[in-house]
């Protein structure tokens, strides 16, 4: 076993010894184990290969196939169907019918004419980069100090110094076929390299094995690494020192919290966005240095970059000590920074396209860094604004790096631009599924460690929304979460322990959605219980827990939900979860019934009053919902059957019986209840009461 200090070395002998004798399982779990350290490569960065022989299905002799990651894929998470297979002699062919750069674009679908399993994955661009080099194995990666050499000023002098001539240098041009002839060329000419660096953009290195590919990429790595960092130790500071102190931990989140709705709203502009905030050691270093304002608008280098994160961050115009009280004020000052920025991407699209360009995309910033505090990245979903994320901090390993050992460069404006609206790029985003009806938006369900609440968070979920799950119940919680995230990702599903009771409680719950995704747009009042007494049973101690937790919570909820709606100035749904008993008077309930009823009005009042924000508040009023319900805890169930003269047992049957409809209330029929106000159909509609009870006549509204 190898040992290195600045890559993570991950070869299992076992498990590759199980794979023994299958090419393409070693090529997997070899591309598997490189994914899962972001300083080699970012989620869906780079591309790996290797080439077998096979049984050409059509002739029965034996053929050369290169398997290769296919368009789209990522190397981390890689499985066989994420492949491309390819004839090898077939893809080489193409060198006959290549008319030259010009006609670069129409080379990708003649790929498709080499494909040997049909039922694998598109070819990616890279194809031929892979396809023109003879090993059977080869990695082409991304990684943080290669591309530092690969951006510096001098990087081809500084490349031939390190290797001793053993690494090829091929200069910077846009992936695809002509490149991968540049590279079969520089092979030709130096055909004892053991790999080639990608002027400002990677590294490409290879082995006759699985294993030899690896460590083969790993050496170079380190080199490159150990390098940069004996040049950082030497100059004795990176970016030019500090300009600014960082704000303790605490602050920099609370004020990450406080500005991350304003800029949600702003980056929303055209559609709605989720955000992720970083303060790391890493992004501190860099957003508080004396060379932010240099490196920063130089935008980044590699093309995987920024094609997730923009030619350019905004660096925001703040005091990290901002005063977010008068938050109209606030804004009214990053609005104006945000105008400035659109401007500035206009005049780059402006100037750089083509007759056939795409039409200009959203204008607004996807990295916003704040000195002092932090960067947040917004994209169309919490996965892409995280790795976005992930990608700048790439650009910030590679800028540290170019610095230490040279100077940094970035790509040319215009080829940035060509790459960005690249019209293989523009076919790809087409390609891309339609939206749910939820996508952009965050949700917080209270009272959702189960029962209803689980069932509405699922619902929209599903919907395409993120959800912040919350409860006083910790297990609760922890369940459901596992539960959701099987059926979406860790992205899309995070908890917050919140007692509705609590104003300090929910003000965290709220700061807490606000850094996780950026500010909030559904809220759902859904927690609750329920006491059932006789008035002559029913005690203080009763009414003000049924009171705290239903109309006192959804009034605190209600108030610091709106706090964020407000800011982020895009509108917003509130939904309550209220009940038949609001409006249908029974036995054994004064407490519960007239709580309900508080809840109902409320609900109204914030209708009313919320309407000039775009702020929607309406009611579903549920009843009976007796599976997974924690209503029927605390003797509520013996004291409904006690009510109506029957056992527990019959109740279920009771309530279904006496509806209109004679049927049972499940918790997934409130959750399509409520979707039915937010997927976009009811969108002109507020002040509403929902019934979904089976049909109840003494609870119609009108």
């Amino acid at each position: 076993m190898k040992t290195y200090k600045y890559v993570n070395y991950l070869w299992d002998d076992q498990k590759a010894a199980e794979l023994e004798g299958d090419e393409v399982a070693l090529l997997i779990y070899r591309s598997n184990i490189l994914g899962a350290d972001l300083r080699i490569t970012n989620y869906g960065g780079g591309n790996t290969s290797c080439k077998t022989v096979e049984k050409d299905p059509l002739t029965g002799n034996p053929v050369d196939v290169m398997w290769i990651k296919g368009s789209g894929g990522d190397i981390g998470t890689l499985t066989k169907k994420g492949l491309a297979a390819l004839y090898v002699d077939k893809l080489r062919s193409l060198t006959n019918v290549y008319r030259g750069i010009e006609y670069e674009d129409e080379m990708v679908q003649l790929f498709n004419h080499c494909i040997f399993d049909l039922g694998s994955k598109a070819p990616s661009i890279d194809t031929p980069l892979h396809g023109f080099l003879p090993f059977k194995h080869i990695d082409h990666l991304h990684p943080d100090a290669a591309i530092a050499i690969a951006a510096a000023k001098d990087g081809n002098k500084i490349t031939q110094e390190l290797f001793n001539g053993e690494i090829g240098w091929v200069e910077w041009q846009r992936p695809g076929f002509d490149l991968g002839l540049k590279l079969k060329q520089c092979l030709d000419e130096s055909p004892n390299i053991k790999g080639i660096m990608l002027g400002s953009h990677g590294l490409f290195t290879w082995g006759n094995t699985a294993y030899e590919s690896y460590v083969n990429t790993l050496d170079v790595i380190e080199k490159c690494s150990e390098f940069i960092e004996e040049s950082v130790q030497k100059n004795g500071s990176v970016f030019g020192g500090a300009k600014i102190v960082a704000e303790t931990a605490e602050s920099r989140k609370k004020q990450a919290a406080n500005v991350a709705p304003l800029l949600r709203g702003l980056c929303s502009e055209k559609t709605r966005m989720i955000g992720h905030f970083t303060d790391s050691d890493r992004v501190l270093e860099f957003i508080n240095s004396n060379d932010l304002e240099k490196l920063a608008p130089l935008g980044t280098s590699c093309p995987d970059h920024f094609l997730r994160t923009k030619i350019q961050p905004l660096i925001l115009d703040l005091a990290p000590n901002e005063d977010f009280s008068d938050y109209k004020n606030t804004l009214q000052k990053i609005e104006a920074q945000f105008v400035d920025y659109r401007n500035m991407y206009a005049d780059y699209y402006n100037t750089c396209k083509h007759d056939n360009s795409p039409a200009m995309r959203d204008a607004n910033p996807v990295v916003i860094i704040y000195p002092g505090i932090g960067m947040f990245t917004f994209a169309k979903d919490k996965q892409t604004a995280r790795v976005a994320s992930e990608f700048f901090v790439n650009a910030i390993n590679v800028m540290r790096g170019s610095e230490a050992i040279s100077d940094y460069t970035a790509l040319p404006r215009q080829e940035a631009f060509n790459i960005e609206y690249w019209l293989l790029e523009e076919a790809k985003l087409q390609r891309m599924p339609q939206p749910k009806a939820l996508s952009g938006k965050i949700a917080l369900v209270t009272g959702s460690g189960g029962g209803i609440g689980a069932a509405i968070a699922k619902k929209l979920l599903l919907e395409g929304a993120c959800i912040v799950l919350n409860d006083i119940n910790q297990q609760r919680l922890d369940e459901t979460q596992v539960e959701l995230v099987k059926i979406s990702s860790k992205d899309q599903v995070d908890q917050v322990l919140m007692d509705v009771t609590d104003a300090n409680s929910i003000a965290k719950a709220f700061e807490y959605a606000a850094l996780k995704y950026g500010g909030m747009d559904i809220i759902v009042n859904n927690a609750g219980l329920s006491i059932s007494k006789p008035i002559a049973e029913h005690t203080i101690e009763d009414w003000d827990i049924l009171y705290n937790i239903m109309p006192k919570g959804q009034f605190i909820v209600s108030k610091c939900a709106v706090a964020i709606l407000r800011k982020q100035n895009i509108g917003g749904d509130i939904i309550n979860i209220v009940s038949k008993n609001s409006i249908v008077a029974g036995p054994n309930n004064v407490g519960y019934g007239s709580a309900k009823a508080a809840q109902a009005h409320l609900s109204r009042l914030l209708a009313a009053e919320l309407g000039s924000d775009k702020i929607r508040v309406n009611s579903v009023n549920p009843d009976a919902v007796i599976v997974n319900s924690n209503i029927w805890a605390g003797g509520w169930a013996e004291g409904r059957a006690k009510a109506y003269g029957i056992t527990v047992e019959e109740l279920p049957q009771y309530y279904a019986n006496r509806t209109l409809l004679k049927e049972m209330i499940l918790p997934e029929d409130i959750a399509n209840a409520c979707f039915s106000f937010l997927n976009g159909l009811l969108e002109k509609s507020t002040g509403n009461i929902l019934n979904v009870d089976g049909g109840v006549a003494m609870g119609f509204v009108r």
